[in-house]
């Protein structure tokens, strides 16, 4: 009689516990919010990045500049930490070449937990110089021609044209490079390639 009520005691006990478990889930479940793709997330950068310095494969951290709220709930909250990759990196040549970053972002942090997210990459590209250089050989060429016109005629126009685009060429070689450059607390705008569900802020 005795091993019977045992057995009985086991079996009830099992089966509250099962049941506490089963609602704890659901409740968990209901609290979690899936934050559709194409959501917007904005963050600041935590330390700078540029063309020169940073390649392929570095990593980067961020913070959340503006809390992502899905359906009233606040999901990300402002200042939570963030995680991201340099997709692409390339200087800028001196004579030519555009310098060109991207940038993802690959997991975010709330409550705690890290969450692995997909998103759209955030790309800058500097400014072509080509054009700016060829003025600048230009420019030396006919200053030197007119100068060496000046000094010897146009013997001297032959000799200085060479001379002046030579010093045009050196000016352009020295300030041609236009790399990218993304100091401390810049401001980027990622969008969710995929859905991710999150445990929101409390």
């Amino acid at each position: 009689m005795k091993q019977s009520r045992s057995y009985l005691w086991l079996s009830l006990s099992i089966l509250l516990m099962l049941t506490l478990s089963v609602a704890a889930a659901r409740r968990a479940d209901s609290a979690t919010v899936t934050v559709p793709s194409g959501t917007v997330i904005h963050v600041r950068l935590d330390n700078a990045l540029s063309t020169h310095e940073n390649r392929p494969g570095d990593e980067f951290t961020a913070t959340v500049s503006e809390p992502l709220i899905v359906d009233g709930k606040t999901v990300i909250p402002q200042g939570a930490r963030a995680r991201g990759l340099v997709v692409d990196s390339r200087e800028s040549g001196r004579l030519k070449g555009v310098a060109r970053m991207r940038l993802e972002l690959t997991s975010i942090e709330v409550n705690g937990s890290s969450y692995d997210i997909k998103t759209s990459n955030a790309m800058r590209q500097g400014g072509n110089h080509e054009k700016r250089n060829w003025y600048s050989i230009g420019g030396g060429a006919a200053g030197g021609a007119v100068i060496g016109a000046i000094a010897g005629g146009g013997e001297g126009a032959l000799i200085g044209g060479p001379i002046g685009a030579g010093a045009g060429l050196t000016y352009a070689l020295v300030t041609g490079k236009k790399d990218i450059r993304l100091p401390a607390e810049t401001r980027l705008t990622f969008k969710l390639a995929q859905p991710v569900t999150i445990q929101p802020a409390s």
